[in-house]
């Protein structure tokens, strides 16, 4: 379970994922990606109106004159480097911390936050589902949005340990305490 104190009560009521701290430092390197790659394309753009190029690379701008935009390496670098920066950023401002459910606070205005992780969630899951009679072995998988949750069972009638299975597991998503709880996905099989 991971604890958080943001230091600042929102109040709005609502429950965000957590994200990385790897925001910063992705959206920097993207930044400085996209600066190389703007002064690169402008030494380029210098050397190919006839302005002399930057001295430190005076050898790499008469290679890329050998070489022009319409050359089909040139392209394929280029759009390579667009799909870096573009993978960057989006990493930069997706959420990082997806291996960890948000659970709901027991005070909004308190500030702390507090988190279970998918595979601990999953392994009281599975725990819960092994009690139930009749199931032998149980696989729970654990997602943002559903459960699923595979069991064998070896003597009881499926119907009746689904039925168990589905009650247990919606009890114990319920005790989880999350923000956002999953469906529950059951299935029994022999």
């Amino acid at each position: 379970m991971t604890a958080h104190n943001s230091g600042s009560g929102s109040g709005s009521g609502r429950v965000h994922r957590f994200r990385s701290a790897r925001r910063v430092p992705a959206a920097l390197t993207a930044l400085v990606v996209l600066g190389v790659a703007a002064l690169f394309l402008y030494d380029l753009a210098a050397v190919r109106a006839g302005r002399p190029g930057m001295n430190w690379r005076g050898d790499l701008a008469d290679a890329l004159a050998n070489h022009t935009p319409a050359d089909l390496g040139v392209q394929l670098i280029a759009g390579a480097l667009v799909l870096a920066g573009a993978v960057l950023l989006l990493l930069a401002l997706a959420p990082g911390l997806r291996r960890i459910l948000p659970m709901l606070p027991p005070d909004q205005r308190a500030g702390v936050r507090a988190g279970l992780g998918r595979k601990d969630a999953a392994q009281i899951l599975r725990d819960r589902a092994m009690e139930v009679s009749g199931v032998r072995s149980v696989r729970v998988k654990m997602g943002r949005s559903h459960v699923g949750v595979r069991a064998t069972s070896h003597f009881r009638e499926l119907d009746d340990v689904r039925a168990d299975l589905d009650a247990v597991i919606a009890v114990g998503i319920e005790e989880l305490g999350l923000a956002h709880p999953p469906q529950p996905r059951v299935r029994v099989r022999r």
